[in-house]
């Protein structure tokens, strides 16, 4: 099959989908709260893609990053700022646009509005005077390098986000104290100035073996996502300038259960020893067949193994 027809096949495909789209219910006077990229323009969703054409005005946090994103996609939909320091006025403003019966979509800068990012007064002020609001899911950063960390497992899916950590020393290791002990994977994010001080006190007030995700310019060109023990953490950023550079979410994984705890040296010998034929989730799931262990502990710690061998061939 030639490029071109393989080309028309996907071009008659995605207009058929749009058409699809298109004939779903689409209220007026409604608020959609719409998830846009957090890095790749091609994250955007048909549905989103729809709803920012059919919008009569898009709220967003800065109309000239978002007009990147609309210019990428050729949409004109006219724009207004909607960011945390003119969030009231601007909720009065699409009030009196939704009593027109206006179709509103809100966006943030990145990812989904309202979570870690303006909106949520927004939504909550619309949802108060009685309009209808809609959500068009899609990228998350949060849940992007969830994903790819293995911080959570079926059997325990627990997790925790927690926003950006406080910018003052003192403050930031109160902080990760409290998150830290909570029983669940911890997500936060930080910005390149600070990450390193940060995971210093994660390794501070975690300990040096909690297993740590970092996970940096998601979905963007030089994504990259490496967990390891907090011990390591310091290492990894002086071994490469690069690493930091760019937008990073950071998960704590859960801290060691008494069972962890019990996996003695033989017990990680056994684990690295399978890790040579079998993979980190096959591994996990055929010792805790036979040892009675919790699979998401093995898991764990089998990933930490091998995150280890990957490291010492470098």
């Amino acid at each position: 099959m030639s490029m071109t027809s393989e080309s028309g096949q996907f071009d008659a495909r995605w207009q058929r989908v749009l058409q699809d789209v298109a004939s779903q219910d689409w209220p007026a006077g409604c608020l959609y709260v719409v998830a846009t990229p957090i890095g790749n323009l091609a994250d955007l969703s048909p549905r989103a893609l729809y709803a920012l054409q059919k919008a009569d005005l898009i709220a967003a946090e800065d109309t000239r990053s978002s007009r990147v994103l609309l210019n990428a996609w050729g949409i004109e939909t006219p724009l207004m700022a909607a960011h945390r320091h003119n969030e009231a006025q601007a909720a009065a403003t699409l009030l009196r646009h939704l009593e027109q019966g206006q179709r509103i979509a809100l966006i943030s800068d990145a990812g989904a509005p309202a979570v870690s990012d303006p909106g949520g007064r927004i939504v909550s002020e619309v949802r108060a005077a009685g309009h209808s609001v809609r959500v068009i899911p899609g990228p998350s950063a949060v849940i992007a390098a969830l994903m790819g960390s293995g911080a959570t497992s079926d059997e325990n899916p627990a997790f925790v986000f927690a926003g950006f950590a406080p910018q003052k020393a003192v403050a930031r290791q109160t902080w990760l104290k409290t998150w830290c002990a909570v029983p669940a994977a911890i997500i936060l994010f930080e910005s390149p100035h600070r990450v390193r001080s940060t995971v210093n006190d994660i390794a501070a007030i975690a300990g040096n073996e909690r297993p740590v995700t970092i996970a940096r310019e998601m979905t963007k060109r030089f994504e990259q996502i490496a967990t390891m023990p907090a011990a390591q953490l310091a290492d990894w950023f002086a071994q490469d300038s690069q690493r930091i550079l760019g937008e990073f979410v950071l998960i704590v994984h859960e801290a060691a259960t008494q069972e962890t705890a019990a996996l003695g040296e033989e017990a990680e010998q056994i684990v690295a020893a399978m890790l040579s034929t079998h993979s980190v989730k096959d591994t996990a799931r055929l010792l805790a067949a036979f040892s009675g262990l919790p699979r998401d502990v093995l898991y764990a710690k089998a990933l930490q193994l091998k995150q280890q061998g990957e490291d010492a061939q470098d």
